[in-house]
């Protein structure tokens, strides 16, 4: 029954392998990887690891999916159109490498099992939550809550470097060094005219717009 279930889902996950190379619509390829993900967790659950099938539905294709989704749905990136292949060695090469899979797939069923090193009785609970989870909280503590706090630096750097303003007062106004300016910009009093009134230093634009410098400070330490 495992290895119907086995051909099964492999079959499915190489199907929409296939489907997601050779559409030309990304959307339709990021579905297609969907039904891999799916399909890939099916084969885990077969394998006796709930929790990794798990992870991979939620995580993938749920999660990063979406934001590939969402990506390409910004992006508005269309259907690819059909244009005369550059590189033909491509294809060969494809070619080989795939049947070097298909080989180390073969040699893994077929020789792999009928090994006598190759444990006949499944006594092993490693794929389970629960052996998951007592041995996060357990044995592998220490590595689990540093990697904890480094995701939790992670966050507040990306924070840090995502924050706008901050580092000057909020009166400040920054100044690039070369420019142009219209006159009525300069002067709002005026009528309109936009003859171009060119600043080549930060000093010279700060006298136009009228902004005062700000002084620069010394530690006295």
């Amino acid at each position: 029954m495992l290895a119907l279930l086995f051909i099964l889902f492999a079959g499915m996950a190489i199907g929409c392998a296939i489907s997601m190379v050779g559409q030309r619509n990304p959307l339709y390829s990021a579905i297609s990887l969907v039904g891999v993900f799916i399909s890939l967790a099916c084969l885990y659950v077969t394998l006796a690891a709930p929790f990794i099938a798990a992870v991979q539905v939620i995580i993938y294709a749920g999660a990063i999916m979406v934001l590939v989704v969402f990506v390409i749905m910004l992006l508005n990136v269309e259907e690819e159109e059909r244009r005369p292949m550059r590189l033909r060695s491509l294809v060969p090469i494809a070619v080989s490498l795939a049947a070097i899979l298909f080989a180390e797939a073969a040699f893994i069923i077929f020789f792999v099992q009928t090994s006598p090193a190759t444990p006949t009785a499944n006594v092993s609970d490693v794929g389970l939550t629960a052996s998951i989870g007592s041995g996060l909280f357990t044995t592998y503590l220490l590595p689990f809550e540093i990697t904890s706090i480094l995701l939790l630096m992670a966050v507040v750097g990306a924070m840090t470097l995502a924050r706008r303003g901050g580092l000057l007062p909020a009166n400040v106004g920054v100044v690039p060094g070369y420019q142009s300016f219209a006159k009525d910009t300069l002067d709002p009093r005026t009528t309109p005219d936009l003859t171009q009134v060119v600043a080549r230093t930060s000093e010279e634009a700060e006298r136009l717009l009228g902004v005062a410098k700000v002084p620069h400070t010394q530690d006295s330490e």
